[in-house]
């Protein structure tokens, strides 16, 4: 259940990085992340088992979002941009047209490893979440096979949470394992453009400017790398949204909707948003970056209540469900394509 907290705790996950972990540090990081995720819900981990650090991968990200628009269209997913075939992977715009409060545009890429020989189809939608990662042409964007390694670095650190998790719930440390079959896994690049501050100054919380509406994640684990500009607040148990500022070297860690359910209501999934960020500057800035990691099993994968192993959903029908409230995701965009593909 989610307590009336202040700030987000610091988990220090270093003994990861050396190998198999000691009796000791099982039972002790286990032991935490299970007090953290009952009442918070968030976290921040320092001391990573990752070969890349917030500067590079936000140099990634910059690299990407910099270039031209007809660019980034050319790979974004059939709702924008009809012509193309991709419809789960790729780029999508922002949509001011939809959505005032949810302003932002990214790029999502899969498992690399990911077998995309026979790909499930659904008769309710025409989204194939096992499709291929489509890729803007190596004499633009030089960073191809470093986002493919971030993501494989990334899932395999899911996994080790994942035996934590499953340990702290009282189960054997392989109890996800079947999870992590062709799992299908999103690194998600995402662009805050700044929103000018009205000239009225805000007295309320019902005027606060946002980027992203308050939610919670529907899936499985999300670790999250953000910038330094800010924005991202957490929704205690008092009703107050309480800050999750930039910690330096750090991955902000929350539980989905969907392990919450799994592990019985033991765990909790915290609402969140985030503030449109401010130019420092008139007409400077390049606003906010956010990069997700959201853990996703394979899509045949049933995922079961912790408590009752007979009650289960399959994720593939789980996640299309849950597509069809997000803006990047509907079927009729309405965005103007002609107005993205001159020079």
């Amino acid at each position: 259940m989610t307590t009336s907290f202040s700030c987000l705790p610091i988990v220090d996950v270093g003994a990861l990085k050396e190998g198999p972990l000691s009796e000791g540090d099982t039972q002790s990081l286990s032991t935490e992340l299970y007090s953290i995720f009952a009442t918070t819900g968030f976290a921040y981990l320092v001391n990573l088992p990752l070969s890349f650090d917030h500067t590079e991968i936000f140099n990634v990200a910059k690299e990407f979002f910099e270039l031209p628009l007809a660019q980034k269209m050319r790979l974004a997913k059939t709702s924008f941009r009809p012509g193309n075939i991709n419809t789960y992977r790729g780029y999508f715009p922002i949509q001011p047209h939809l959505a005032s409060d949810n302003l932002k545009e990214g790029f999502e890429i899969g498992s690399p490893n990911l077998d995309h020989a026979a790909p499930v189809t659904s008769k309710t939608s025409k989204v194939v979440l096992s499709e291929p990662n489509v890729w803007p042409s190596q004499d633009i964007f030089s960073k191809q096979a470093r986002l493919e390694q971030m993501h494989s670095e990334l899932q395999a650190f899911a996994a080790k949470l994942l035996s934590l998790l499953a340990i702290a719930l009282g189960k054997d440390p392989a109890f996800f394992s079947s999870w992590l079959v062709d799992s299908l896994s999103t690194l998600r690049l995402l662009h805050y453009p700044p929103v000018p501050l009205s000239p009225t100054k805000y007295t309320n919380e019902d005027e606060v400017k946002l980027s992203c509406t308050p939610h919670t994640d529907s899936g499985i684990l999300t670790l999250l790398h953000q910038d330094d500009t800010g924005g991202l607040e957490v929704l205690n148990a008092s009703g107050d949204w309480v800050p999750a500022p930039y910690v330096p070297s750090s991955i902000v860690v929350n539980i989905g909707d969907l392990m919450a359910k799994v592990s019985g209501g033991r765990f909790t999934a915290t609402m969140h948003r985030v503030r449109a960020p401010q130019p420092k500057l008139p007409s400077v800035g390049y606003g906010r970056f956010s990069i997700p990691f959201f853990f996703e099993p394979g899509e045949n994968c049933i995922v079961g209540n912790f408590d009752d192993d007979k009650e289960g959903v399959v994720y593939g029908e789980h996640v299309r469900k849950k597509m069809s409230t997000w803006v990047e995701f509907l079927e009729d965009s309405g965005y103007d394509t002609v107005s993205t593909e001159g020079n």
